[in-house]
C-alpha cells in the first residue's frame, strides 16, 4: 500500500484564505476515493486558533514531544481526526498558531520552520513514514529541505521521496541569510542551497531538493520558466526542468454542487439550470436591495482586488458596460485600496445596478455564482483559478484572459455546423479593448436564448472534478 503525506499551511475545511486551502481539503480525499484500499492518505497542518471547536471536538492527542528548532526547545502536540477515508494531523503550538490571522507576522519565518521540523519529527511518533512527501507553497518547503539535509540517514526516512507543489511562485519565502542556523537550524554548509539573489529563498531549495517539482496547469509550468512569470525563479526551474509538470487543479464537487447546496435559496441541476439560477437572482437582488428582474443579466466578481488579478484592465471597461447597457454587477472581495474605492465608487454612480461587498464570505460567493449569468476573471497571472470552476458548475458563463489555468480550463465559445465549441468567452492580450469585446459578447448571447442555453448546457457538462487529476497525480507518484 502506497502511503502518502500532504503537508500545507491550510486545509478546508479547517483553515483557509484561498486556492491552497481549497486543494489541500479535497486533492488527499480524491486521490484515496479513487485508490480506494490501496493508498494510504494523510495530511498534516498547524492548529491555528481558527479551527473551529465542533473539529477540535473530533482530535485525539497522537503524542506530545519537543521539537529542537535552531537553539529552541518548543512544545509539540499532535493531534488527529479523520475524515472522508484521510487521516488528518494538527501540530499544536499556542506561541506559533493560536493568532488572529494565519499569515503575515513578522515571524512567519521561524513559525513554519518549526512546523516543517515537527513534521519530520512526528512521523516516528506517529508510526508513519511515507513513500510520498507532499509539500505545497513556500510554508512548508522546509519539510523538503530538512529531509534531504539532516533526515536521510536516520531509520524510516531513507526512501521517502519528495513532491513540491508551486500554487503560487510569487510568494516564496525570502529572508535574510544571517538566520540560516538561528531560525531555520542549518549550518553554512547549506548556504549555497538556501541562498539565491542574496537572500535564503525557501522554494528555490525545496525546488533543487525536490523529486519532483508541480505546479497547478501546465500553462502554469511553462510560463514560469519565463521571467515574465517566475517573479525571478525562472533560472532555478530551467535547470530543474525536469523534475517540472504542471497538474490542472479541480473542485470539490460535493461541496461546489448547487443541486445540494444548502445556502442557496432554490437548488437546480443541469436540467434546469436557467430557471434554478433565474430564480436565485431574484433572492440575491432581494439581499443586496438590486432591482428584482430576471429578465436582466447579472454580471459577477469574485476575487482579490489586486493588480494581477486584472482589476485594473475592468476599472478601464466597467464604466463603459454599466452606462451603455442593462445589466447588474455584485462583486465580491478585499484588497488594494485604489480598487476598493473605484468599486465603491461604481456602486454611488450606479447603486440599482452595481452592489459591491467588500469582505470574504463562502457562503455569500455560492449565492453569486448561483444567481450570476456573466463572470469576469481577467487575470494578469493566474496559476490555475479555482473561480472560472466554480463560476462553470453553477452555470455561469465565465469569461476570462487566456493565462495559465484560465487557459487550460475555459475554451472560447464558437459554433461548428450548429455544434457548440467551446465553454466560455476568453481573450489573450492584457488590453482593456478585448476585455471589453468579449464581455460584450457574453451578454449579447445571454439575449440569443437558444444559443444561450447551449452554451449554458455545455459548461455545466464541463468536468472540473478531481477525478482526471487524481489519476495524473498517482501517475507522478508511481514515477519516483
Amino acid at each position: 500500500m502506497k502511503k502518502i503525506l500532504f503537508v500545507g499551511a491550510e486545509v478546508m475545511p479547517f483553515a483557509a484564505t484561498g486556492g491552497l486551502g481549497d486543494v489541500m481539503g479535497s486533492l488527499p480525499a480524491a486521490i484515496k476515493a479513487r485508490e480506494k484500499g490501496n493508498v494510504d492518505v494523510r495530511v498534516i497542518m498547524p492548529l491555528y486558533g481558527a479551527i473551529k471547536d465542533e473539529w477540535r471536538a473530533q482530535m485525539k492527542t497522537e503524542a506530545e514531544i519537543e521539537i529542537s528548532c535552531a537553539w529552541r526547545l518548543q512544545y509539540c502536540g499532535i493531534k488527529s481526526l479523520q475524515k472522508d477515508g484521510v487521516t488528518y494531523y494538527f501540530i499544536d503550538n499556542e506561541y506559533y498558531f493560536k493568532r488572529d490571522k494565519l499569515y503575515g507576522f513578522f515571524d512567519d519565518g521561524e513559525r513554519y520552520a518549526y512546523f516543517c521540523k515537527a513534521v519530520i519529527d512526528s512521523m516516528a511518533h506517529i508510526g508513519f513514514y511515507p513513500d510520498i512527501l507532499h509539500a505545497n507553497d513556500w510554508q512548508s518547503a522546509m519539510t523538503v529541505v530538512y529531509l534531504n539535509t539532516k533526515y536521510r540517514n536516520i531509520e524510516g526516512y531513507a526512501n521517502t521521496k519528495t513532491v513540491f507543489t508551486i500554487h503560487n511562485i510569487e510568494y516564496q519565502g525570502k529572508y535574510d541569510p544571517i538566520i540560516l542556523g538561528d531560525v531555520f537550524g542549518l549550518g553554512v554548509e547549506h548556504l549555497s542551497l538556501m541562498r539565491y539573489d542574496n537572500c535564503i529563498n525557501l522554494m528555490k531549495a525545496a525546488i533543487c531538493c525536490a523529486d519532483r517539482v508541480s505546479t497547478v496547469s501546465p500553462s502554469y509550468a511553462e510560463e514560469i520558466k519565463t521571467s515574465e512569470y517566475s517573479h525571478g525563479l525562472d533560472h532555478i526551474l530551467h535547470l530543474n526542468s525536469h523534475k517540472l509538470c504542471g497538474i490542472l487543479n479541480g473542485i470539490d464537487y460535493d461541496y461546489y454542487n448547487p443541486a445540494k447546496d444548502t445556502v442557496l435559496c432554490k437548488n437546480y441541476n443541469r436540467r434546469n439550470t436557467i430557471s434554478g439560477k433565474n430564480e436565485n437572482k431574484l433572492a440575491l437582488q432581494r439581499e443586496c436591495g438590486l432591482p428584482e428582474r430576471a429578465d436582466v443579466p447579472m454580471m459577477a466578481i469574485i476575487s482579490r482586488l489586486a493588480s494581477h488579478k486584472g482589476l485594473d484592465l475592468v476599472t478601464e471597461v466597467m464604466y463603459g458596460i454599466i452606462g451603455n447597457r442593462d445589466v447588474q454587477l455584485v462583486v465580491l472581495g478585499t484588497g488594494e485600496q485604489k480598487y476598493e474605492s473605484f468599486f465603491c465608487d461604481l456602486e454611488r454612480t450606479y447603486p440599482d445596478k452595481v452592489k459591491i461587498f467588500l469582505t470574504y464570505d463562502r457562503d455569500l460567493s455560492k449565492k453569486i455564482y448561483a444567481a450570476c449569468d456573466v463572470f469576469i476573471m481577467p487575470s494578469k497571472s493566474e496559476p490555475c483559478g479555482l473561480s472560472q470552476m466554480i463560476a462553470s458548475r453553477y452555470g455561469a458563463i465565465p469569461v476570462v484572459r487566456e493565462t495559465g489555468g484560465l487557459r487550460d480550463s475555459i475554451k472560447g465559445y464558437w459554433v461548428d455546423n450548429g455544434e457548440v465549441k467551446g465553454n466560455g468567452f476568453t481573450f489573450a492580450n492584457y488590453y482593456s479593448g478585448e476585455l471589453y469585446d468579449r464581455i460584450s459578447a457574453a451578454l449579447d448571447l445571454y439575449y440569443d436564448k437558444p444559443w444561450y442555453k447551449k452554451l449554458v448546457s455545455k459548461i455545466t457538462g464541463t468536468d472540473f472534478s478531481w477525478a482526471s487529476s487524481a489519476e495524473k497525480y498517482m501517475d507522478m507518484y508511481n514515477s519516483i
